[in-house]
């Protein structure tokens, strides 16, 4: 096969999911939804299974196109959540191809219907029309299409590929993966080999973490692990049984050394995992189109969303990285999507040269190297990248440990000295949402040639962004999932059956213990002779100068701002809009906040006052 036809076939546009979909809708009227439908296979954590209250011994899927004989495919027939549900006629499905010899049927989904779409981002614009179940039953590819009839909004034909295989193990992946160009494709076994992934079984029988080892973890820990009589497919629990291989009564070192090398061979986490069973692909010389590869959190989730244990998907489900908005994506918007979307940053961290506009959601993916990260300082959690960090106004961050991959994003996009000086007003006049960066160095503000002293966390707190927001709330924290870790929120409003809750401990290890709240009383910031705490004054002082910009004298929480604007209310709008959108009302650098609002109403007075 052409070297170019295969990088084609590479393309995230032809991997995802390997599926082929064809799509239209009725445009007799103007009031026609565009059915935006889907075919997929969907992902099943046991976070899933306990809100569904579905039965646990129900099999977990990676949400991939490609699995191990004999194990399930979820499939969703997604369509436009606009459409009506009475509108969705009729979904009709069809397995028109299987391999020689299969016997495969499409079953009805164990799912239900009540059960959404497993990305949170899909559940904003997705609804479920149909599902059923396909559980593969010798090596090859099955064909799927469904057909979605709508009332007054057109018909919706989509294809889906599945291919089983057998697994093959870590050896197999080896031999092409393992001594290609650096961090690419072919060089990402040995990456892989340096991840907890890749000796997670063996640490665990080797007693690393206890003198027991259940089963149960078996199903993530190894290859292909699955129990079920259908899935016999050369997964551990295969080879496990054709060796009659027993456990270890006690967990202690040594015992990897006993396990075969063909049940090693499928021991730990490794490349089957997340892609999906291999021999096809193998076979056929590596052709992409006979594995997966995925952008999609249920490669994750399948293992990562076990709660109470295992939280990381949960937590990430409650963030707002979960549902990032698809406005900056899309063609046209080359700008943006290395910050807003999966693909885009990674793209822009690898340095590609084609920037891919799809939308995703910022994922596990996004922010982690799957296969490992050659930087030792990065390798512990797999982060993409910790590479120092420039902001706009040239001010270079090299000591942020782990935060660093927050501020590659989290910063303002323009120059404050230039910009607010120079730029007329207008609706999106202002910094970038979100300039977290800046606002946590005390850079980067519109400062008026003056020296804006600056709070001492950039120097004091280690790992700067995550030390604070990805706390870990304790497995019997009622708020566990809402709060901390990586919902990367400090605060949870509560609900009616979970308190509310902040989470300060990392305040505290400075603050002292008194710091109950994130709202903490410390100075009378805003000079009304009171000493409320440090949000509460900071909000005085926006209050304060919100009301000195137009229309002058009016109280407001959100400034219009257009052409009639002058230079000085622009300038003090900046650093309205810059404390606004930082988000923690001084809590991330108390003196920059309040030093750039009282400049700002000091200058405004000042001209005023002339």
């Amino acid at each position: 096969m052409p070297k170019k036809f295969l990088n084609a076939l590479r393309t995230p546009a032809c991997l995802l999911a390997v599926v082929l979909i064809v799509c239209f809708a009725v445009t007799a009227t103007a009031q026609t939804i565009t059915l935006n439908a889907q075919l997929t296979p969907r992902a099943l954590s046991r976070d899933d299974l306990a809100a569904a209250g579905l039965p646990s011994t129900l099999e977990l899927s990676s949400g991939l196109a490609t699995v191990g004989v004999g194990q399930p495919v979820y499939l969703d027939a997604l369509v436009n959540s606009a459409v009506p549900a009475s509108q969705i006629a009729s979904v009709t499905w069809a397995l028109t191809a299987v391999p020689a010899n299969s016997k495969a049927v499409l079953a009805d989904s164990p799912l239900g219907t009540k059960m959404p779409t497993y990305e949170p981002s899909d559940r904003l614009a997705l609804q479920v029309a149909g599902r059923k179940l396909l559980r593969p039953d010798v090596a090859g590819r099955y064909t799927v299409t469904a057909t979605i009839t709508t009332v007054g909004n057109g018909v919706a034909n989509l294809m889906l590929y599945v291919n089983a295989s057998t697994y093959v193990g870590s050896t197999a992946c080896t031999l092409c993966h393992m001594n290609g160009p650096a961090m690419t494709e072919w060089s990402t076994v040995g990456p892989w080999q340096k991840t907890l992934h890749a000796e997670v079984f063996k640490d665990n029988i080797n007693g690393a973490n206890g003198t027991t080892y259940a089963a149960s973890c078996w199903g993530c820990h190894t290859v292909g692990y699955d129990t079920n009589a259908a899935a016999v497919n050369g997964g551990f629990d295969d080879i496990m049984a054709q060796l009659k291989w027993t456990p270890p009564p006690t967990m202690q070192a040594g015992n990897w050394d006993q396990v075969p090398a063909a049940l090693q061979n499928v021991a730990n986490i490794q490349c089957e995992n997340c892609h999906g069973a291999g021999s096809q692909h193998v076979a056929s010389g590596g052709n992409p189109l006979l594995i997966s590869k995925s952008i999609t959190t249920g490669v994750c989730g399948q293992c990562h969303g076990a709660a109470t244990h295992h939280i990381k998907s949960m937590e990430w489900g409650n963030s707002l990285h979960a549902v990032t908005t698809t406005t900056p994506s899309g063609a046209g918007r080359e700008a943006c999507v290395g910050c807003h979307t999966a693909n885009g940053f990674i793209g822009r961290v690898q340095g590609a040269t084609t920037v891919d506009t799809t939308y995703t959601a910022i994922n596990c993916q996004t922010c982690h190297e799957p296969h490992g990260q050659t930087v030792p300082t990065a390798a512990a959690h797999q982060v993409r990248t910790l590479a120092a960090v420039t902001l706009m106004d040239g001010t270079k961050i090299t000591d942020a440990g782990t935060g660093a991959l927050c501020m590659e994003c989290h910063q303002s996009r323009q120059k404050a000295a230039t910009y607010a000086a120079t730029t007329a007003g207008n609706s999106h006049f202002g910094p970038h949402d979100g300039p977290q960066a800046d606002m946590f160095e005390g850079t980067n503000g519109f400062t008026y040639g003056k020296k804006i002293p600056s709070s001492a966390h950039a120097d004091v707190v280690p790992d700067t962004c995550v030390m604070c927001h990805m706390q870990t709330p304790a497995a019997t924290d009622p708020a566990l999932g809402q709060v901390g870790g990586h919902t990367f929120k400090l605060s949870f409003a509560g609900t009616s059956t979970i308190p509310k809750e902040q989470l300060v401990a990392a305040c505290q290890t400075c603050h002292g213990p008194d710091v109950t709240s994130l709202d903490f009383p410390l100075m009378d910031y805003d000079g009304d002779g009171n000493i409320d705490g440090v949000q509460t004054e900071v909000q005085h002082l926006m209050d304060k100068l919100a009301v000195m910009l137009p229309p002058v004298g009016q109280a407001k929480t959100t400034l219009t701002i257009d052409a009639t604007w002058t230079q000085p209310q622009l300038e003090a709008a900046y650093n309205y809009l810059f404390v606004q959108s930082d988000g923690s009302k001084g809590v991330h650098n108390m003196a920059y906040t309040v030093g750039l609002l009282k400049a700002s109403i000091a200058d405004l007075q000042a001209k005023t006052a002339k």
